[in-house]
């Protein structure tokens, strides 16, 4: 999971650079000065301000940090300027000084190379429909080379150039989803000079909605993948959305419960109902009637996107609970009796303060409280959302 904020003022840098990036681009799309590319406005210039290089370097976050307020300073001595006559020259002379005076950062290090869909976001919701879709779409595009287990030894890997990326590492997290789809739609280039190609296209196979249920189907993969290698997300993944049915009432999805924690038991298991949880029971594919419970999901496509994010396939027995937010942080093997803190899976690297107050006694009780005073913090192509 995303550790804990290095500072808050880090965060609020990053967050500044990520606002003003977006609003300036829906302001030169909603003036007309945007194109569209892959049904999205696309950003018209070839770098982009990083945030996944200021969370690395804290000396040249500092030092940025640092210049937007000389650069501010500096506005505000031009408007006294403007509006405050007798001083004026004073003013006027002040800007430079504080434009000579700011520690400015290293170029290469603040701007990065964009795509044209940096800025792009997922359509998806990721869902369990996505991630099913997505699956199809891979082992026919991309497991000849990547793998059936996306460490990049597919059959043909050791015929590349290159030899293909392990997408179970946090390749996918050093980059934003929307450089993701550039890179399936448009391919890859290395780093010479010229760029030598890395990775094919897809744009005349795929469209930008395969692309983005490949990029779900990606992140569900790691996500099982790693868990089965370090017994941890060691990358915060949400709990797919996914139709479920309570009693009589019409079908309602699975993100409408957001705010509320939510527990995902998969097959037959009958744990004690709890009011701390919205329970979830989930149907095995191939037709098995469905348990009694409040609410249901029987979607087979929720089935194996489950089963690929919890990392095994051997589902039936598994509970899963998310936060209030979304986020898949806990898992109760079959057969275990009770729940512990080693069940949450995706965790702070520092724990947070307590504070002093006792955990409940139960280890239900104790977990949830370790989730709630543990948020999750994602970072995804640098940038926390």
């Amino acid at each position: 999971m995303s550790g804990t904020p290095e500072a808050d003022w880090l965060n609020l840098l990053i967050g500044l650079l990520q606002g003003a990036q977006l609003q300036l681009l829906r302001m030169l799309d909603a003036l007309g000065l945007a194109s569209h590319v892959h049904g999205q406005p696309a950003w018209p210039w070839a770098h982009r301000l990083s945030g996944e290089n200021l969370l690395i370097d804290l000396g040249q976050a500092r030092s940025l940090a640092w210049t937007l307020v000389f650069v501010a300073a500096a506005v505000l001595a031009l408007l006294l300027a403007l509006f405050w006559r007798r001083p004026r020259f004073y003013f006027l002379a002040l800007v430079p000084m504080l434009l000579i005076a700011a520690p400015w950062p290293e170029a290469r290090v603040v701007l990065v190379p964009a795509t044209p869909t940096s800025f792009q976001n997922s359509p998806t919701g990721f869902t369990a429909a996505s991630i099913a879709k997505g699956r199809a779409l891979y082992e026919q595009n991309c497991v000849a080379c990547h793998g059936a287990d996306g460490k990049g030894e597919g059959p043909l890997a050791a015929s590349l150039a290159v030899w293909p990326p392990n997408l179970n590492g946090p390749l996918l997290w050093r980059r934003a989803d929307g450089d993701l789809l550039w890179r399936i739609l448009h391919g890859t280039r290395d780093a010479r000079e010229g760029g030598q190609p890395t990775m094919p296209g897809f744009v005349e196979k795929l469209d930008e909605a395969d692309a983005w249920a490949l990029i779900d189907y990606m992140k569900a993969l790691g996500a099982g993948q790693s868990l089965r290698a370090l017994g941890s997300w060691p990358q915060p993944v949400g709990l797919p959305d996914m139709a479920v049915r309570c009693g009589s009432q019409p079908p309602r999805l699975l993100a409408s419960w957001r705010g509320q924690r939510v527990r995902i038991v998969a097959g037959d298991a009958a744990p004690a109902e709890d009011p701390r949880l919205v329970t979830v029971r989930l149907v095995p594919p191939a037709g098995a009637a469905a348990p009694a419970a409040d609410c249901v999901a029987d979607s087979a496509a929720a089935w194996e996107a489950l089963a690929l994010i919890a990392g095994t396939d051997q589902l039936a027995g598994t509970q899963l609970i998310a936060d209030r937010d979304g986020w898949l942080r806990a898992r109760g093997q079959p057969d275990k009796a009770g729940w512990s803190d080693d069940d949450l899976l995706c965790r702070s690297e520092r724990a947070a303060e307590q504070g002093g107050a006792a955990l409940p006694a139960d280890g239900l009780g104790a977990l949830i409280a370790r989730m709630d005073a543990q948020p999750v913090r994602f970072v995804k192509g640098g940038f926390i959302h």
